[in-house]
């Protein structure tokens, strides 16, 4: 089953892939340095792609905002920018692809009833052969993903339940899920590898699954630490995590470096944020950073 497009990767390509659902914060710097490092310090190309799939989440400005940040703190990223709102007939020509082999079925299950059932979806739809018009699509999954390599932490394995389960590709109110959308810009971009959070550990394991449904050949995976607060909440945007402040960017691009275990540049305070990061390029060190999920935010 052929993607919508296809594009051959002759060199590392990574990506950053943010969400426009609030400003960028020290968590998604951390993730968005680290990926940079990964494919600069390999000679490598850097994207940067807006993750706009659920536009009731988004807030207005937030993409713009996040672009001026990134390019603030002396992280330049290679080509155009992706909006992965672009590409939505290309979505559901997959998926109509995907019904039409059987390999994707209409779910009409509210959330209530899944949760009921201890959060994971029990299958109650596959044979029901339901009209698709206003229901949610699943994958039938039948490339359950046990485990995979993770290149920083090692061989990750994953619980049974969620690795069977028949995830959503198309929610019941007409938005493209997560897992189906960046399966398909992954590998049509030709990105290499995955560099991100490790709260999307687990969801890697999905998209290993859809990968092999296509029959595609997944990119290579690694989950970075996340930057916590002292409470165990992850800095995220849901958790109103504070906005990076442009008037401190060298104080911020050490902090993301440290929480990361990579050296400093002495006498920083008098670099610019180029020279920062050109430094952290020429000294990046991928097995010194912490295969923990969680670490305590630094204060630098």
């Amino acid at each position: 089953m052929a993607p919508f497009l296809i594009s051959i990767a002759m060199t590392y390509l990574g990506r950053f892939a943010p969400s426009p659902s609030g400003p960028l914060h020290m968590g998604s710097l951390v993730a968005a340095l680290g990926s940079y490092l990964r494919a600069k310090s390999q000679s490598g190309k850097w994207l940067v792609r807006i993750d706009d799939l659920d536009p009731p989440r988004e807030v207005a400005g937030s993409a713009d905002a996040i672009l001026r940040s990134l390019e603030a703190h002396g992280l330049h990223w290679d080509d155009s920018i992706f909006y992965q709102s672009s590409r939505f007939q290309d979505y559901q020509e997959q998926l109509q692809q995907l019904l039409s082999a059987k390999l994707a079925y209409a779910c009409d299950c509210p959330r209530k009833r899944i949760q009921a059932l201890g959060g994971f979806y029990d299958g109650h739809c596959r044979d029901r052969q339901l009209a698709t018009h206003q229901q949610g699509i699943r994958l039938r999954n039948q490339f359950p993903c046990y485990q995979f390599m993770d290149e920083l932490k090692g061989q990750i394995t994953l619980e049974p339940h969620w690795a069977e389960e028949d995830f959503l590709l198309k929610r019941r109110d007409g938005y493209f899920a997560y897992q189906l959308a960046v399966v398909l810009v992954d590998h049509a971009q030709g990105i290499t590898e995955v560099v991100r959070g490790a709260d999307l550990l687990e969801t890697s394991g999905r998209h290993i699954s859809l990968y092999q449904t296509l029959g595609l050949t997944p990119p290579k995976w690694a989950h970075l630490p996340l930057a916590v607060m002292a409470n165990g909440q992850k800095l995220s945007k849901q958790n109103h995590a504070p906005q990076l402040s442009q008037q401190q960017v060298i104080s911020n691009l050490l902090q993301a470096l440290t929480i990361l275990n990579q050296p400093l540049p002495e006498n920083a305070t008098h670099a610019s944020p180029d020279e920062v990061i050109q430094f952290a390029i020429n000294h990046f060190d991928w097995q010194a950073i912490p295969k923990s999920n969680q670490l305590i935010e630094s204060q630098v």
